[in-house]
């Protein structure tokens, strides 16, 4: 039977993780600018993963659609593992690799962007999204454990945590959700600002005009 950590133990091999992963996160800053840019102009983002993966692309998709910080108006955001009748469907009639591929041909649009999260690198089902996001012109953004991996490869950018412990790399994942959505809501929010003042301008200064 493998040790357990400590509590100690275990936040020093988070701590080691996060400072590993600070030369990518220039990488979640681009991720945020640009898929604001995209969902503002009418595009989705598509998400998935299996058992932690699920819920930390679940948590993402959520802050999207809902909010993370600050109100704004919601986001297109889709998880593909939160749909049960859709996955367990796809599982019982094409078989379990298929649960996310199948969704994506039927969600995605060219250009939308499907971040597929994996600790391992290797899931199958993530896989097959992957793929099945090249074939309609998705842009795939992975976050997974330690790389090279298959998933990696496989996307058009990742980010790879090195670390050991599975649980370390969902703990840097979810930081990393956390600072994609930052990211994204300072392009937004922005954006936003902008638009009120451009409206304000453009309306007649009060008392004056005819009435």
């Amino acid at each position: 039977m493998t040790r357990l950590p400590t509590a100690r133990e275990h936040t020093a091999r988070l701590v080691a993780a996060l400072h590993a992963v600070e030369p990518d996160l220039p990488r979640i800053e681009d991720w945020g600018r640009r898929l604001a840019a995209h969902l503002l102009a009418g595009g989705r983002v598509l998400a998935c993963g299996n058992g932690g993966s699920a819920a930390d692309a679940q948590h993402f998709t959520a802050e999207l659609v809902g909010r993370y910080r600050d109100d704004r108006r919601p986001l297109s955001a889709l998880c593909l593992s939160a749909e049960t009748s859709s996955l367990t469907a796809i599982g019982n009639d094409y078989g379990y690799e298929e649960v996310f591929a199948r969704q994506v041909h039927a969600h995605g649009r060219h250009g939308d962007v499907l971040l597929a999260i994996s600790t391992s690198g290797t899931s199958a089902n993530v896989l097959a999204a992957a793929e099945a996001a090249r074939a309609d012109g998705l842009q795939t953004w992975s976050l997974t454990g330690p790389g090279p991996n298959a998933l990696a490869e496989r996307a058009d950018e990742a980010i790879c945590v090195a670390a050991a412990a599975t649980a370390t790399v969902q703990e840097v994942h979810g930081v990393l959700v956390h600072a994609l959505c930052a990211a994204l809501d300072r392009v937004v929010l922005q954006r936003e600002a902008t638009v009120v003042v451009d409206v304000r301008d453009a309306l007649p200064a009060a008392g004056g005009g005819p009435r």
